[in-house]
């Protein structure tokens, strides 16, 4: 290989998007097509041999094959795959069987280190088993935990001689940092398949690691924390994308925005409260910090715990927003100062601070339990909840909900498609 190559993982369900999508990562200067392992398993290797008949490139079929590796790989090979992923976990027998059918077919083997415990042990063995390439590789389910190829990488390249994969959430500043690292192929999946212009996607992947390849040298990233990244994602999706990527949950039921038009990220600062007692909602504001959101459980809802006033203090602390399961009051002068107040009711009396009720305790507000630290995202359609321990986690996977959603979009708005038509509806209606 003289330059690094990039394969594009067409990770989809639907056989005639994954060739066109595939076209346009090809113009964008993609150099092998990967026939993911969500394609093969809903088109068979039909989906190989329509892929390879398309363009003719390099093509790789991602079998994940553990077991029965003379069989898959002959099927694979068949059916035009010049390069079969196999797993590196598999049994030393089969990883064999895998690599003689292969040659007797004009095929090559890739292992993919996915899940393997020790990767650069296992790197070693497999090159001495003859495998063609090792794939150091982040699963979707893992990357959405946080992990990253990055990781692991050198030490993997440092320990045999075949060329490296990398694969895992790659985008254009990360495989970049994977060709300094040593990688001769960088596998990137959906920050090109699920981008709305593939071409542009792919050929931002390309020019980076490009400029990476040709300066040689190691590229500098700063590693931010997962609290940053998972501020940073969550910023960018809709409380719709939340609910997708958490299986359809529920917003906050009756809570609803006094401003339209704003958004909320921040980490909870929770208050227990009586009807029309404000003394806690406004004391949280103290213990709150930049960033933080303060939600409100109230017992009643026919006098105010929050107004003007408690808002001007929110905006000179930085804090995000407040969410109120309750009744707010001075409501035009909220509007006017533009901040973000989500809240039950809108009343023009107040009660009295008695100071009844507690600071960062477990709530319920609108029907959905919050702990001190949890995320809460607010939007137009909603107040979203996300656990702490899944925060990452859970914003990764709205993200990976917005990009799918963001390729619809484009095949709608410039191709004149139907939703059903795209995502086939019919076909995958549940069989009743």
């Amino acid at each position: 290989m003289d330059r690094p190559v990039l394969q594009v993982a067409l990770d989809l369900v639907e056989l005639k998007r994954a060739v066109e999508i595939a076209g346009e990562a090809l113009e964008g200067g993609v150099d092998w097509l990967e026939v993911g392992t969500p394609l093969i398993k809903s088109e068979g290797m039909n989906a190989v041999r329509e892929i390879k008949k398309a363009y003719g490139v390099k093509t790789l079929a991602d079998m994940k094959t553990i077991d029965t590796g003379s069989v898959e790989v002959e099927m694979a090979a068949k059916s035009g795959a010049d390069v079969i992923i196999i797993l590196g976990l598999s049994d030393d027998s089969t990883i064999q069987e895998a690599i003689r059918a292969a040659r007797k077919y004009g095929a090559e083997v890739m292992a993919d280190l996915i899940n393997v415990p020790d990767p650069v042990e296992r790197a070693k063995e497999l090159e001495e088993l003859g495998v063609d390439y090792i794939n150091v590789h982040v699963g979707i389910d893992q990357q959405m935990k946080g992990m990253d190829p990055l990781d692991v990488l050198s030490k993997v390249v440092e320990a045999v001689s075949i060329p490296v994969a990398a694969a895992g959430g790659l985008d254009a500043e990360k495989a970049a940092s994977c060709v300094a690292l040593g990688a001769r192929i960088v596998i990137v999946g959906s920050n090109i398949v699920k981008s709305r212009n593939v071409t542009e996607s792919a050929r931002r992947v390309r020019e980076a690691i490009d400029e990476a390849w040709k300066e040689g040298r190691k590229v500098e990233m700063r590693r931010r924390s997962l609290e940053e990244e998972t501020r940073e994602i969550l910023l960018k999706v809709s409380t719709p994308n939340i609910s997708d990527a958490m299986h359809r949950a529920r917003a906050m039921r009756d809570i609803y925005p006094i401003v339209r038009g704003k958004k909320v990220v921040g980490k909870a600062v929770t208050v227990s409260t009586m009807d029309g007692d404000w003394a806690k909602t406004v004391e949280a504001i103290d213990v709150a910090g930049k960033g933080d959101v303060i939600v409100i459980k109230c017992s009643g809802d026919t006098a105010a715990v929050w107004g003007e006033l408690a808002t001007r203090s929110c905006i000179n602390k930085g804090i995000e927003g407040v969410i109120i399961d309750g009744a707010v009051r001075d409501v035009d002068d909220i509007r006017e100062l533009g901040y973000p107040v989500f809240a039950k009711r809108e009343v023009p009396n107040a009660g009295e601070p008695k100071g009844f009720g507690e600071i960062n305790v477990k709530i319920e507000c609108g029907g959905i339990e919050v702990k001190p630290g949890d995320w809460i995202v607010a939007d137009d359609n909603g107040v979203m909840v996300i656990p702490k321990e899944r925060a990452y986690e859970i914003a990764r996977r709205a993200l990976e909900v917005k990009k799918h959603e963001e390729r619809i979009r484009g095949e709608i708005e410039d191709k004149g498609r139907t939703l059903a038509e795209i995502v086939e509806l019919y076909k995958w209606e549940k069989v009743q």
